[in-house]
């Protein structure tokens, strides 16, 4: 059996799995046990799944991972989310539209204190949602919002999804953290110019803006920022001078948070023990998916099937514009099964070799394979952050949902459209660390 064939096989097996909800974890390590024991052999296979593990779960790199759950879990139980999303609304206040823009900047906001997309648009369904319905926004305009809006905890730091790339595909964390800062800004950018602009074509989506807000109470407002200023400033500034690791920087926002917390008098003894717990759960699960992937991409290699696609691509002549386009095709689709890390760690390690043999530059590859599975993540209909809002929202019907998100879909291919055309966005900022 050649290279081609056993690593379609394996791939083709996994898709398998999934269709029929074996969860992801499962069904990395069975196809990898059972590539690695017909091409080598039990012994490498014990082999492998002893020391592999371990190895991974070890890494001081890692260390962020759950450093930044905590922080963030700290920075929700501390009621820094709501008061981010309080001050962006009094600032906004007059203009048609001004709670969508508020759910984008809140949302920027958060990102700076959460690495996790679905977190995001989870905690924001409960906060925002309700306001906007209130007002009379239009039901599936809201909620796209609020999911496309999630999307930025995935790009802009701390992300954990970005960490995660750094170990697949041996780069450095910090560089690939600091890359995401623009990339960010720039989307939520262009989500509220796009607001303003469908809002002229489209105006019920929006009633007009009937709240008023006093510039004392907009100041006052600005209280609520300074948690999150500080510990955003603080981490980046610190990863970006070289003050500490990424992975000292985790460390450093959590017990930044939790002084925090404890200054606002938010956090009791329960509150921490109720974070301590959640973050070591989502932990678990997320280096179980960074084990099981680690597996699946170390038969990928040990067959060949790596090396025989990369000169494959080289005899047909398939360059780089190719390479991406066939990436934003196979994403959008793999998208609506299995959720947005499982997609990177399944993918990483099948085109990363071959975007940097092509010449790509490794940072501004990762950035555009993470801004391609946030797009799969609300592009309906099995969009994840779509999921996790109507599991958080009984007020908004699928078909209204998958309607109103689509116009944040086309504002993210613009997006997308500006970082390919223009890779020193990605690359400026960690080129001048």
């Amino acid at each position: 059996m050649g290279p081609e064939l056993s690593g379609g096989i394996a791939i083709a097996s996994l898709l398998i799995l999934l269709g029929f909800g074996v969860p992801i974890v499962w069904a990395m390590s069975l196809v990898a046990a059972a590539g690695m024991w017909i091409g080598v052999g039990w012994t490498f296979v014990f082999t492998t799944f002893q020391t592999l593990p371990m190895a991974t779960v070890s890494s001081y790199s890692l260390v962020v991972i759950p450093m930044f759950l905590l922080m963030g879990g700290f920075c929700h139980r501390a009621d820094i989310i709501a008061g981010l999303y309080s001050a962006a609304h009094r600032f906004t206040s007059r203009t048609r539209g001004n709670l969508l823009v508020a759910t984008v900047l809140a949302s920027a906001g958060f990102a700076a204190a959460s690495g996790s997309s679905l977190a995001a648009s989870s905690v924001f369904t409960r906060i925002a949602l309700p306001q906007m319905l209130k007002f009379g926004y239009s039901p599936g305009v809201a909620a796209g919002c609020i999911a496309a809006a999630g999307t930025l905890a995935a790009i802009i730091p701390p992300s954990i999804a970005m960490v995660i790339i750094a170990s697949l595909t041996n780069q450095s964390a910090g560089t690939l953290l600091i890359a995401g800062i623009v990339p960010g800004l720039l989307t939520a950018g262009v989500y509220i110019v796009g607001i303003k602009l469908f809002l002229l074509r489209f105006p019920h989506w929006a009633p007009d803006a009937d709240e008023r807000f006093t510039w004392r109470e907009k100041l006052l407002g600005l209280r609520s920022l300074w948690s999150v200023l500080l510990l955003g400033g603080f981490i980046m500034g610190g990863i970006y001078s070289g003050w500490f690791s990424p992975s000292a920087a985790g460390a450093v926002g959590a017990f930044g948070a939790l002084l925090i917390g404890l200054a606002m008098r938010k956090l009791g003894v329960g509150a921490i023990r109720d974070c301590l717990v959640e973050s070591a759960h989502s932990t678990i699960r997320l280096f179980a998916i960074i084990v099981a992937g680690l597996l699946f991409s170390r038969y990928l290699v040990i067959s060949g099937f790596i090396g025989a696609i990369n000169g494959a691509m080289k005899d047909l002549g398939v360059g780089p514009v190719e390479l991406i386009a066939f990436m934003i095709v196979l994403y959008l689709v793999l998208g609506m099964f299995v959720d947005s890390l499982s997609l990177l760690v399944i993918t990483l390690p099948t085109f990363y070799p071959i975007a940097t043999t092509m010449g790509l530059d490794p940072v501004w590859f990762s950035i555009i394979a993470v801004k391609l599975v946030e797009i799969a993540a609300i592009t309906p209909p099995v969009g994840l952050n779509l999921f996790a809002v109507m599991g958080a929202t009984d007020q908004v019907k699928s078909t209204e949902l998958f309607r109103g998100v689509l116009p944040f879909v086309l504002l993210e291919t613009v997006t997308l459209g500006l970082l390919l055309a223009f890779p020193g966005l990605t690359t400026w900022l960690p080129g001048n660390m």
